[in-house]
């Protein structure tokens, strides 16, 4: 952490940008508090980026509009329930929220909200120490009613109060504590931690959709593993991520088979390392997909178990993962697209292993194009983080392998654009040839000239007619055989 003196030219750096100025005056001349709180104060003294500008006032939420409209500040509610109003102001996007208190009842998802009329009260009601931080302005006041500087200091994550209160007051809370492990590679104090595994059932009451959103921004820190062996440490994975904490049961003390668990978060991490240098993620954001489809590539594993005589076996527990993560993704509201990658990426990640210990064919290198899809940078990366195996020869060889795949497809893409793999006939041409209507007899033609294209590569539209018509003729044949015999026939 940098010296206090530095933290404080970084804080007032901030105060001096020209939104922040602009909205301390205003607040000011309204006769109203008004300070940074929060996140923002927490990373200028730790030297991190500054990204969001949050605040809070005395005003309430009708006052607070009032004064942006005055400024002429593009204006949105985000949260006017809870206090909270969203402004444009220089260019700038700030939130400014009412000081205020909220308490979870026990059988409600969402906060019931007071209004407060103190900084120190609205401190002290904040997640964690770390939080619990405010600047005022403009007169650039540090509050600090918690020790909340003391802990950015050591490294430590705790509440303001006692943590059953604030973990019962927001079960979400819990969630972020691991989230800011990761993000901070702090630690979470034990009484803390404690209060996490004896309150891991308050989580129930969060919508699945609040819970989503904190899973991915932990999966999105540089280092998410220590957040998550937390989460499941406390027992809180098994509220929403069952499949996770299942893997421990795959552990094995008789050495029979890797660490189910430990490969997991080794592979997660070694996916990201990549993913830091291909940039697989949008904007070169976090690639949510395929740090989930990292986690949870082996969560079939527990199912498919078996001690057969030649050793221990999973067999297609990708297949069983796949629905695994399917089932649970939609029921954390994941979009339908999230969903989709992850399970194919879960489905194909161990497709690489059935071929690498001999050269592949041409049409087995279209296969793997074609079933990769849109995944196939994100399939790259998963499958060479999964092998994490401590024979440096074997690793070796794998990576060589996989440089030899990734080369091969390159070379048939620039020949022949495989990413667009397509038989040279489309439906139309398909039935004009045939002489026949649409229905299933086209999907069937359809299905046996990718298979043609896949298998000997572009063959042209007149092979590709020749073929196809020798195909209709011996299934024609082969109808007029199956009448013959009174057999039913779908063709």
């Amino acid at each position: 952490m940098p010296s206090v003196a530095d933290s404080m030219v970084a804080l007032r750096e901030i105060a001096a940008a020209p939104a922040v100025a602009t909205l301390a005056e205003a607040f000011a001349r309204a006769g109203h508090e008004f300070a940074l709180v929060g996140g923002p104060v927490r990373d200028a003294m730790l030297g991190r980026p500054v990204t969001d500008l949050d605040f809070t006032t005395s005003a309430r939420p009708e006052e607070t509009r009032a004064i942006l409209e005055a400024l002429g500040a593009k204006i949105w509610d985000v949260g006017r329930d809870f206090g909270t109003i969203a402004a444009r102001v220089h260019s700038e996007t700030v939130e400014i929220t009412t000081y205020r208190a909220e308490i979870y009842r026990d059988d409600s998802r969402k906060p019931e909200v007071t209004f407060g009329d103190t900084i120190e009260g609205d401190l002290v009601r904040r997640d964690f120490t770390i939080n619990a931080l405010a600047l005022m302005l403009p007169e650039l006041k540090l509050v600090d009613v918690s020790g909340g500087v003391e802990d950015l200091v050591a490294g430590k994550i705790r509440t303001p109060g006692a943590p059953e209160a604030s973990f019962t007051d927001d079960p979400l809370r819990m969630l972020r504590a691991a989230r800011f492990a990761a993000q901070l590679g702090f630690e979470v104090v034990p009484d803390t931690q404690e209060a996490m595994v004896r309150l891991a059932d308050r989580l129930d009451i969060i919508s699945a959709e609040r819970i989503r959103d904190e899973l991915v921004k932990l999966l999105s820190a540089n280092d998410p593993v220590p957040g998550i062996r937390l989460l499941v440490d406390t027992g809180l994975a098994e509220r929403f991520l069952p499949e996770l904490t299942a893997l421990l049961e795959t552990q094995d003390d008789h050495g029979r088979h890797k660490d189910v668990y430990e490969h997991s978060l080794t592979v997660l991490r070694q996916a990201i390392e990549l993913e830091s240098v291909r940039k697989t993620g949008p904007d070169g954001d976090p690639d949510i997909v395929l740090r989930l489809a990292s986690l949870l590539h082996d969560i079939g594993k527990p199912a498919t178990r078996r001690f057969e005589p030649t050793g221990v076996t999973f067999h297609h527990h990708d297949v069983v993962g796949a629905k695994l993560a399917r089932k649970r993704l939609r029921e954390l509201r994941f979009d339908n697209d999230t969903i989709k990658r992850v399970a194919r990426l879960i489905e194909l990640h161990l497709r690489f292993f059935g071929y690498s210990d001999q050269s592949w064919t041409d049409s087995a290198v279209r296969r793997y194009v074609r079933d990769a899809g849109g995944e196939l940078a994100q399939l790259h990366i998963l499958t060479r983080a999964d092998v994490t195996t401590r024979n440096r020869r074997k690793a070796e060889r794998l990576e060589h392998a996989y440089d030899d795949v990734e080369r091969r497809i390159e070379e048939l893409a620039e020949a022949e654009e495989l990413a667009a793999v397509r038989p040279e006939l489309d439906g139309e041409q398909i039935m004009a040839l045939l002489g026949v209507k649409p229905g299933p007899v086209i999907g069937r033609a359809y299905k046996f000239l990718l298979e043609l294209r896949l298998d000997e590569g572009p063959v042209g539209e007149e092979a590709a007619t020749e073929r196809l018509l020798a195909w209709w003729n011996a299934q024609q044949n082969e109808q007029q055989t199956q009448n013959a015999e009174g057999t039913p026939s779908d063709a």
